[in-house]
């Protein structure tokens, strides 16, 4: 059967969309971004509350995050980032139409919020991994057989940053997606373009 076919299967005509149906479509969609951008904001600020309660004192001595420049780290990354999500959650919302400044500001900022989160992660769990196993190498002993509470509290905060970068890389693909979907490239200006003189020998 023809997909082209303007006909139903009952003998019908097919009503054509109409501007109203365009604006419940993109009001939809916008509705969909922004909650899609609301999600990473609360497990940001998950991952933010827990890292901030995570201290631990016994016999040995004590410890807490603000200890470890990579925890701290970590926190200042998540709060960027639920920032960053409450914000960009509220331009989607309220805006009523999608602009190619708006495009690029969006694209550009979901990937630095994506490798910013990223970073955190990585670097949090580079420290994690020496907490729990130490280095022989240096005779530095493993530190969450003593502090096994603050490290548990840790570790958890480290994998709600990773549930958030993976929220961010769907969400920069998206936003790469209607950004080069919708506007192309720059068409050079063809006064600025290079001229190479011709030498006839």
């Amino acid at each position: 059967m023809d997909s082209n076919n303007k006909y139903t299967n009952n003998g019908t005509t097919s009503p054509p969309l109409t501007s109203s149906d365009h604006t419940l479509a993109a009001t939809g969609m916008r509705a969909a971004d922004s909650l899609l951008r609301l999600v990473p904001m609360g497990l940001c600020v998950a991952a933010l509350i827990v890292m901030l309660k995570n201290s631990q004192i016994d016999d040995y001595g004590s410890v807490a995050y603000s200890d470890l420049g990579a925890f701290k780290f970590l926190v200042h990354a998540n709060g960027i980032c639920a920032g960053y999500s409450f914000l960009s959650a509220a331009v989607a919302a309220m805006s009523p139409a999608s602009t190619i400044s708006k495009a690029w500001t969006l694209f550009f900022l979901d990937q630095l919020l994506t490798y910013l989160t990223l970073a955190a992660g990585t670097v949090s769990t580079e420290v994690l991994y020496l907490a729990y196993n130490g280095d022989t190498e240096i005779t530095w002993s493993s530190a969450c057989g003593t502090f096994g509470k603050f490290c548990s509290k840790a570790t958890t905060s480290v994998v709600i940053t990773f549930v958030v970068v993976a929220f961010y890389a769907f969400i920069s693909i998206l936003s790469s997606y209607k950004l080069f979907s919708r506007y192309n490239a720059p068409l050079p200006d063809p006064s600025k373009q290079l001229q190479i003189p011709a030498f006839h020998g």
